[in-house]
């Protein structure tokens, strides 16, 4: 048999689940998040930080990381007018959620002034107004707060949550000084309703989620995440070209003044 049929025999179709609602797909690949980051030009530090997993943006102003059993943390230096800040999310926060907040971590911010709400209203979520200002999902099943437990406002804070029948799932919480633009991020991969892929074994137990199944080819798979990591590196080599540009054409202005 030649290696080509051997080969041909390997590849054999695996089989995944298509699962919605996405809040309650249950944690997933850590390195759909750990990736991105990389191909973004995030330094991988995970040794000399002493976590399961951490990375810091090439700024050094942004650091990811991910430790079981803790989950994921997000802290963010201080810096001009932007306090620093934090943000949490327990290991089963599905990593597409995650990646909702990581993901704009290396994007230039829009212009448009960030709205945390819009995302979860456009797909029919509940807002009320008690206590707390409360976005809840169609399905009663995950649940968006900005906390205000009153005082000086220093324990404000926003929380993310999901539950199903067997009690809660997972949770984040975001301090309020967390840039609002990555708090809509994060709104927006959580209202997202499109189903996240999960493999044969990965799938919660429950009855409130909705799961297809699917036989992806090996190869496929790769595909897919070859994609999202050849975005990133695009993305973060137009970044440099356009700060490379801009730096050469501050050097040649002072030279021409100077002359």
């Amino acid at each position: 048999m030649s290696k080509r049929q051997q080969w041909t025999g390997w590849a054999q179709a695996q089989q995944h689940y298509l699962v919605e609602p996405r809040y309650l797909a249950g944690g997933g690949d850590l390195r759909h998040v750990t990736e991105f980051l990389r191909a973004s030009g995030w330094k991988d530090i995970t040794r000399s930080s002493g976590t399961m997993l951490a990375f810091d943006s090439s700024d050094q102003m942004v650091r990811v990381a991910y430790q079981a059993p803790g989950g994921w943390q997000v802290h963010g230096a201080a810096h001009g007018h932007q306090p620093a800040w934090q943000v949490t999310l327990t290991p089963q926060t599905p990593v597409e959620i995650v990646a909702g907040l990581t993901d704009a971590l290396t994007k230039p911010r829009s212009a448009h002034a960030p709205n945390v709400w819009a995302p979860l209203t456009e797909k029919s979520w509940s807002m009320q107004q008690d206590d707390y200002f409360v976005a809840q999902s169609p399905d009663r099943h995950a649940v968006v707060q900005y906390v205000q437990p009153g005082g000086d406002g220093s324990q404000n804070h926003w929380w993310v949550g999901a539950r199903n029948e067997h009690g809660p799932v997972w949770n984040a919480q975001a301090t309020a000084s967390t840039p609002l633009h990555l708090v809509q991020s994060l709104t927006t991969a959580l209202a997202d309703p499109e189903p996240v892929m999960r493999p044969l074994g990965h799938v919660p137990l429950s009855n409130r989620i909705r799961v297809t199944s699917v036989s992806v080819m090996p190869d496929q798979l790769g595909a897919w995440q070859q994609a999202r990591i050849s975005a990133a590196r695009a993305a973060a080599w137009s970044r440099n070209w356009v700060s490379s540009r801009a730096r050469t054409g501050s050097k040649a202005s002072g030279y021409a003044r100077t002359r």
